[in-house]
């Protein structure tokens, strides 16, 4: 999970966490979801506060939350992630032909960190199409841009 959504759980919690005791009651929760537009299904929501709520106090300490909150932050978060990255890679296959030319990757590159001199460009791209094809293929991109 990234710091910046750590950052977000650690501010809802602190706001639910009206006599900072440093733990919420679980019924807290679902608001603290609803709040952050997360969706989450009721039920998976109770089994998994019942096996995160490892002392079975009916609070949740800020690790058990952030460890509860991952599991549906993280799943949603990928699928938007994905959606968004293919819609990025389809503007650069103008084609449409299920790759871009590694010189597209490099503008895209340059695009996002300026200070990258030719030779770490010529490294990232050697390392990025992993086949040495020439060219990137989704799958490739997805990679290049999650780390996974």
């Amino acid at each position: 999970m990234s710091m910046l959504n750590i950052e977000v759980l650690r501010k809802a919690f602190d706001g639910f966490d009206h006599n900072r005791s440093g733990s919420i009651p679980c019924d807290f929760v679902a608001d603290i979801l609803r709040m952050m537009g997360q969706p989450f299904n009721k039920k998976i929501l109770e089994e998994l506060i019942e096996e995160v709520d490892a002392d079975k106090s009916g609070r949740l300490e800020f690790p058990e939350f952030v460890t509860l909150a991952a599991k549906f932050i993280v799943e949603e978060d990928a699928e938007a992630m994905q959606k968004e990255l293919r819609e990025a890679f389809r503007l650069y296959d103008k084609e449409g032909n299920g790759y871009i030319p590694t010189s597209s990757l490099r503008e895209i590159l340059r695009e996002l960190d300026e200070q990258l001199t030719d030779e770490e460009l010529d490294g990232l791209i050697q390392e990025i199409d992993t086949d040495g094809s020439g060219t990137v293929d989704f799958d490739e991109f997805m990679e290049m841009m999650t780390g996974e």
